[in-house]
């Protein structure tokens, strides 16, 4: 091979396909010493090195100097011409690979090629394809072919010679990369955005914060007349976007993450992890939203487990509570007492309390507060039996598969779910134009 015509390919793949040249040569190499083993044998030790700035190309089979000749009739030129297309090939798919691996949850945007028949959407990107699989999209979208797109990356895989780039729209991160687009306090690090919970297509909750007290951090994401929230949530097949105030004080970002509902009282119960959520009768079906969906989203938000009640819900169910309680042996008054203004309501509850909490909180012996849990699983046993039989018996044919799952689920009689809270609420009419 020409030095000059080396030089001038390493040069011409550089500028075409932007591969650094190092690598470009190293292809080269490694081309030209497969090709010379499948001539001259596997187990031949072959060394090929090309001179960086003259091309030159020195060669050794068994540390013995090879000439130019000896390289060119060792080392066919249409093998090596099939092995340096493939090492090169190599090259471009470990520079794209490098390249998107540093786009990682970042967004990128292309247009439609093809719909699969799996479901799938095939997006032709600045400079390779991606692949949106069906469980990435927004239930509900449909694309056209040509159709541009937005998404973020969340994995990159080597395929051979090519790549496969996986995208999505689903994930919260792609509503966090939407906000920074269009929010420019959050791309200078003005506002932050301290959380996001998501149902894709249906509805998500964004917890910002700023340092600066002047500065309104969700006014300034929502925007004057909505216009900065709104591209955001056309971009997003109008699912809801619920922007709330951070903050560190749980009594005081648990009542912002359940807007719009009004909050009376927050109750924090932590050894539950459970904070218990005081509203009026009126704002009980707001807080808990359509199926549950506004304080399940407002649960991940905070990371603690809401649950929705009115305060007369709460008395009768530390009533039911402390009466169970103090019918188990070894549990007295006030260890029953105590257990109840910890948050612990149910059988259940008590059955997965840690036995050195147990025995801290009633001064008890380990034998004791091992006992107490062993009595309070087999309550919880026969509590969900005795349910899951009533359900069974008074099934109706029309009962949907949701329905069961959620009447066969452990409870017990004065246990209080959010779930079954969202089930048995109507909808008002403030919660549907909220």
């Amino acid at each position: 091979m020409n030095p000059d015509e080396i030089l001038r390919i390493v040069d011409q793949i550089h500028l075409d396909r932007k591969i650094d040249k190092e690598i470009v040569f190293h292809g080269i190499e490694q081309a030209l010493i497969i090709a010379a083993r499948k001539h001259s044998g596997e187990d031949s030790n072959v060394v090929v090195h090309i001179d960086r700035l003259s091309g030159e190309i020195s060669a050794y089979r068994d540390n013995i100097p090879l000439t130019t000749n000896e390289i060119a009739e060792r080392i066919g030129a249409q093998t090596a011409k099939q092995v340096m297309i493939q090492k090169i090939r190599e090259a471009e798919r470990d520079a794209l690979y490098n390249d998107y691996q540093l786009l990682i949850n970042q967004l990128v945007s292309g247009s439609v090629h093809r719909n699969e028949a799996n479901g799938a959407c095939t997006i032709t990107l600045s400079n390779t394809e991606g692949i949106l699989p069906r469980s990435e999209k927004i239930p509900g979208e449909s694309y056209r072919n040509g159709e541009r797109i937005q998404a973020i990356v969340v994995d990159v895989k080597k395929s051979g010679t090519k790549l496969k780039v996986i995208l999505s729209r689903s994930r919260p991160a792609f509503v966090e990369r939407l906000l920074e687009q269009e929010v420019p306090e959050i791309q200078e690090g003005v506002i932050q955005i301290k959380g996001i919970s998501r149902e894709a297509g249906h509805r998500s909750k964004v917890a910002v914060a700023c340092d600066d007290p002047r500065i309104d951090s969700v006014g300034a994401c929502i925007g004057i007349r909505r216009s900065r929230i709104r591209n955001i949530t056309d971009e997003l097949n109008n699912e809801r976007i619920d922007v709330v105030s951070w903050s560190s004080d749980m009594l005081t970002f648990i009542p912002q993450a359940l807007q719009p509902a009004n909050v009376d009282e927050v109750i924090l119960c932590s050894l539950l992890g459970r904070a218990i959520v005081l509203v009026q009768k009126d704002q009980r079906s707001l807080a808990i939203g359509r199926k549950g969906q506004n304080v399940r989203l407002a649960s991940r938000l905070c990371n603690w487990d809401i649950e929705i009640m009115t305060r007369d819900e709460l008395d009768e169910m530390l009533t039911k509570a402390f009466d169970d309680f103090v019918a188990i042996k070894g549990i007295s008054t006030e260890l029953a007492d105590r257990l109840v203004g910890e948050g612990f309501f149910t059988y259940d509850d008590l059955s997965i309390i840690e036995p050195s909490d147990l025995r801290e909180m009633g001064d008890l012996s380990e034998e004791e507060a091992d006992e107490i849990v062993e009595e309070a699983e087999r309550l919880a046993d026969e509590n969900e039996k005795l349910i899951a039989s009533r359900n069974n018996s008074s099934e109706s044919p029309n009962i949907n598969i949701k329905d069961k799952k959620e009447s066969n689920a452990p409870s017990s009689n004065s246990e209080t779910t959010v779930e079954s809270s969202a089930e048995n609420s109507a909808v008002s009419e403030n919660e549907e134009s909220a």
